[in-house]
């Protein structure tokens, strides 16, 4: 038999007995394998066609990864790969019927396939390591469920298989590298074009705060957005206004696969690590009804803020809205949860409320600068993984209380600077009005009578600081706010307002 069929009849070799099961071979194709090196050996352009995607691991046959690591080695430096500079360092290879390894080189230059199909083998050569690596992953599923070990309950297993199943997928993919200057130039136009097609012309997902998406152009994709003020500033609250105000507006049209195509709003995800689900839901009906949220809860409503509350109840029922309540995870975990909400439900907006409470992958006794920098560098290729924009709320440093202008500033983000670097915007919430009720003058002074103007001045106003933008300017918008109900608005116009008679 030659030995190029010998390899292939070795691999598909099966033991036949009456009551024994039938041996599967792992998914394989020597000769795609064969035809794919014979190619590289025959015209090293052919490597390059392969290289990005497909590694020495992939061939099934040990001697096949060699050849074609050993050809990777020399194309690389700038020599050639050949039978006659290959077989002297496959030397040592000891190959069956007594065939030596110069001329099993040769006998895949002489069959080698053209260089215009070498890209294709190369996909069927890595597609099926795949197939492979999903076997393997399967049964060791099966092994550890089968083993329960103390030390690695269910739940673990789960994110370790989804961490394993994603690794593969994103691991030798072939549609990266470069690609031309117009295939870039028809994605901004389309983006455009969708931008002018869409109310309120934003090129990204829309806040329902009109000053607020004309300053950004509304939430745009793989942007991670950080949102950031002291306690009492209203963060969590602005965070879940637009969460909500995006759900509500949710609209899609079928696509011809099946799917759905977002057309307006969005599917948001929402990791609550500080409240519970109810404590938000309340917070959001509170917000649709007008009845404060502390009333709700104590059940001191009447008759007609019940029936505001069921009206608004009713409306929510529908919207895309999910809500992720679970305490301490780690963003291994955030990250596994929102890939799987994206693949089952859709996304297209992901709330994180808040940035401190996410745990990294190393111990909380190591450094909490690292483990910061390893959430929002996960949290910002999270973003650009899934194509949508992350709302990652974060607390500022204390130093903000020791200056006369309480404004917040980049330098006071906490714990460190990776957050500013790896944002793509940072916004952050001030209000004064806070600020003043907590230092009432005496009563009768001139202070006080200063005091009660400057509180006037700023009730019900809120600033959302844009303190950095990589695609825009920064700047400060002005807001309404109802403290009651945990609400932002656009803020009234002055000078749009009806003149009065």
């Amino acid at each position: 038999m030659p030995p190029i069929e010998q390899l292939a009849g070795r691999r598909a070799f099966q033991v036949a007995q009456p009551d024994a099961p039938a041996y599967r071979a792992p998914p394989h194709n020597i000769e795609a394998e064969q035809a794919l090196l014979g190619a590289i050996l025959v015209n090293n352009d052919a490597f390059d066609r392969v290289s990005d995607f497909l590694k020495p691991e992939h061939f099934s046959e040990d001697l096949h990864r060699r050849i074609f690591e050993l050809a990777a080695q020399l194309i690389r430096a700038g020599k050639l790969a050949t039978v006659v500079t290959l077989k002297t360092f496959l030397a040592d290879i000891e190959l069956p019927a007594g065939v030596t390894i110069q001329a099993y080189l040769a006998r895949l230059a002489a069959e080698a396939t053209t260089i215009i199909n070498a890209e294709d083998y190369g996909r069927t050569v890595h597609d099926l390591s795949v197939r492979r690596e999903l076997i393997v992953i399967g049964q060791d599923i099966v092994n550890t469920a089968y083993d329960s070990p103390i030390d690695s309950p269910p739940r673990a297993q789960i994110e370790e298989a989804e961490r394993q199943l994603y690794s593969i997928a994103e691991t030798g993919r072939y549609d990266g590298g470069f690609q031309r200057f117009a295939e870039a130039l028809t994605t901004a136009l389309d983006m455009a074009s969708s931008a002018y097609m869409r109310d309120g012309h934003l090129s990204g997902v829309a806040t329902g705060l009109l000053d607020l998406d004309e300053k950004m152009g509304g939430l745009q994709k793989s942007d991670l957005i950080i949102v950031a003020g002291r306690p009492g500033m209203g963060k969590t609250a602005l965070a879940t206004n637009i969460a909500f105000n995006v759900a509500r507006a949710y609209q899609f049209e079928a696509e011809p696969d099946g799917t759905h195509k977002t057309i307006n709003g969005g599917i948001v995800g929402f990791f609550s690590l500080e409240m519970s689900a109810e404590q938000l839901a309340t917070r959001v009906i509170a917000e649709q009804s007008g009845v404060p949220s502390y009333k709700i809860r104590r059940g001191d409503i009447n008759e007609d803020d019940f029936r505001r509350i069921a009206h608004a109840a009713r409306e929510m029922q529908s919207i895309p809205f999910y809500i992720d309540q679970s305490g301490g995870i780690s963003i291994a975990q955030l990250t596994a949860r929102a890939r799987r909400l994206k693949r089952q439900r859709g996304l297209d907006l992901l709330v994180v409320d808040y940035l401190q409470l996410l745990a990294g992958s190393r111990s909380r006794n190591e450094n909490r600068v690292q483990e910061l920098t390893e959430i929002t560098t996960g949290l910002k290729a999270l973003s650009k993984e899934l194509n949508v924009p992350i709302i990652a709320l974060s607390q500022l440093s204390r130093q903000v209380e020791n200056r006369d202008d309480k404004r917040p500033q980049l330098s006071d983000l906490r714990e460190s600077g990776s957050i500013e670097q790896d944002a793509d915007v940072v916004i952050f919430v001030y209000r004064e009005e806070y600020y003043l009720r907590n230092r009432e003058p005496r009563e009768g002074t001139e202070e006080h009578v200063k005091w009660m103007d400057e509180c006037e001045r700023a009730h019900g106003r809120a600033e959302a600081i844009i303190g950095k933008q990589r695609h825009g300017p920064t700047g400060t918008v002005q807001l309404a706010f109802e403290a009651e109900v945990t609400r932002f608005s656009n803020l009234a116009d002055e000078d749009k307002l009806p003149a009065r008679m």
